[in-house]
Formats: structure tokens, sequence, C-alpha cells
């Protein structure tokens, strides 16, 4: 349980001072998900949205991390 507590802790200080990187990893996993289906045509990952997804969590994630802190 100490070692969670350390790690949340270091989470939260790295997060406190870059604010805007969780919703821009975001952004840029729903643009690579824009753009994989020109690459590599019709697969399960691009056929099921996964970066879509992800990036959409990511973000809200994120705005509320930022939001927090």
């Amino acid at each position: 349980m100490k070692r969670l507590s350390k790690l949340v802790d270091r989470m939260s200080n790295f997060f406190a001072h870059r604010k805007g990187l969780l919703p821009m990893l975001g952004m840029a996993l729903i643009a690579i998900n824009f753009a994989l289906p020109f690459f590599f045509g019709a697969t399960f990952i691009t056929s099921s949205n996964l970066f879509l997804h992800l990036g959409a969590i990511v973000a809200i994630f994120g705005f509320m991390l930022a939001w927090a802190l």
C-alpha cells in the first residue's frame, strides 16, 4: 500500500506541472484513430475504433485531473 501511495504522489506532482499533457495525448490518439484506416485498411483495431475510445477516456481523465490539481 505504501508503494501505491508513493506512486500516486509522484504522478500527482508530475501532472500538476503538465496539466495539458493527458488531454493532448487523448486528442493525438483520436487523430491516430482517424488516420489508421488509410494506412492499414480494415483490421480489428480500426473497425473497433480502439484508439478513439481510448483517446476519449484519456482526454476526459486528463481534464478531470487538471481541474482537481
